[in-house]
């Protein structure tokens, strides 16, 4: 997997454990998956996403 592809799927997935935990345990964690959409949305606009330079350092293919 690329680090396009590996922010994806990291974005996705704590878009839906935010909801299920907003949903099971408390609605304060309807937060995270808010972080995770205005992280996605400033990164649309800028072209700098943190998860992709922390993949990138790692060694991880682009």
């Amino acid at each position: 997997m690329n680090v396009d592809r590996i922010v994806h799927l990291a974005a996705g997935l704590m878009v839906l454990v935010g909801v299920a935990l907003a949903h099971y345990v408390h609605a304060y964690w309807l937060a995270l998956p808010a972080f995770v959409g205005l992280n996605l949305a400033q990164s649309a606009f800028t072209g700098w996403c943190p998860l992709a330079t922390m993949l990138k350092k790692a060694g991880v293919r682009e």
